[in-house]
């Protein structure tokens, strides 16, 4: 393949063992390669987590793309479940194996080197950001959030970005986001009385309420589904007392919930929904109940138009499949970019991400180099 070769750059990505929050020299890589491209490249560092940005082209062009993705990845787990080395990036039979080959160095591999392959060759009267974290398997608070803050801090801006995260569920070309489900999860704490399980009037049992609690939440049709989004759902995920004995009533009940929610709500309004029903179980038990509340993002859509036509178009000459807009899977870091630019996600098949022997086929990421650079050219034509 002429030009940068991404499955090279894949492989030295993950030798690199970026555990979130390690970077473990993932993106002095990605640092060096841009910068001797001509990109200009700066750190945002935050929280100590690492976070490159780099800009290839004058500040302020009338046309700016932009693309994100990430080097930290998730752990191995049991090394030796894996019949790979987890951070060796060995290829097998056309396929490369390897913490993170999925999710997602390969993707990173892939627009940075069509970028830097772009601007050599055909340089675009515009200019192209490249912004990759290594803070969004985490908590993702110091990540492409502190990249966007040193954007607004220093004038730097995109027109559209394209996150390279794996999109595509079974075949390559299938499916690229126009947007995300919004999440959020609420933690019960119930309080009682503690008491003898003998003589339960002399208590005040926090489990039942808990379970009315729960199933009420559990039986509860938050909706049908949108233009875009399917059905909201919400999962129990742990109910729990740490109680081991059997003759005793615990005095407090812990449970937790996790809503994926469409565009018909906001962490606001299911909060407040949340509220409500701990209220009618207060009063019916006559117990108290706390509730702790993290939202991770809210849902969000790119309504389809001049960026998704450009991505599918693109994805289209290269595997001849147009792919599916969807609103499906968790977060992303678009949940972030939304609020600065249009922001699409299209990526390569995602089937093995966080799995033991992790892998990708060596194929597919020359081929979507092959897409991230045609984006470009049409992108500047």
């Amino acid at each position: 393949m002429p030009g940068i070769d991404p499955v090279d750059l894949t492989a030295r990505l993950v030798r690199c063992a970026s555990v979130t929050p390690e970077n473990d020299g993932a993106l002095e890589i990605l640092e060096e390669l841009l910068g001797t491209a001509g990109f200009e490249c700066s750190w945002a560092n935050r929280g100590g987590i690492k976070n490159l940005f780099a800009r290839w082209g004058a500040k302020g062009n009338t046309k700016c793309f932009g693309f994100n993705g990430h080097t930290d990845v998730v752990p191995i787990g049991n090394e030796a479940d894996w019949s790979m080395p987890p951070f060796g990036a060995e290829i097998k039979d056309g396929v490369m194996y390897g913490r993170g080959t999925t999710d997602m160095k390969s993707g990173v591999a892939a627009f940075a080197a069509a970028a830097v392959d772009f601007v050599q060759n055909t340089p675009p009267d515009g200019s192209i950001v490249i912004a990759i974290t290594g803070d969004e398997e985490g908590e993702a608070t110091d990540g492409t959030t502190a990249l966007l803050e040193y954007m607004a801090q220093n004038g730097e801006r995109m027109d559209v970005c394209l996150v390279g995260e794996p999109t595509c569920p079974d075949t390559m070309g299938q499916m690229m986001k126009i947007g995300r489900r919004g999440s959020m999860t609420a933690w019960f704490t119930v309080t009682g009385t503690q008491g003898h399980s003998a003589y339960p009037h002399r208590a005040n049992n926090p489990l039942p309420a808990m379970m009315r609690l729960m199933d009420q939440l559990a039986s509860h049709q938050l909706d049908t589904g949108t233009d875009h989004f399917d059905a909201s759902t919400l999962a129990v995920v742990t109910v729990d007392t740490g109680n081991t004995a059997t003759n005793v009533i615990p005095a407090k009940c812990q449970g937790a919930v996790n809503i994926r929610f469409n565009d018909s709500h906001s962490g606001a309004s299911l909060s407040a929904l949340l509220e409500k029903e701990i209220a009618l179980v207060r009063d019916a038990f006559g117990v108290e109940i706390e509730m702790r509340i993290k939202i991770s993002g809210e849902s969000f859509i790119t309504p389809p138009g001049a960026l998704s036509d450009l991505v599918a178009a693109s994805v289209a000459a290269e595997t001849g499949v147009t792919p599916e807009l969807s609103t499906t899977g968790g977060t992303s870091d678009a949940r972030f970019i939304k609020s600065h630019c249009p922001v699409v996600e299209f990526g390569l098949v995602g089937q093995s991400m966080h799995q033991v022997d992790e892998h990708v086929s060596v194929a597919q990421i020359h081929q979507l180099k092959a897409i991230y650079g045609r984006v470009l050219k049409d992108y500047f034509a």
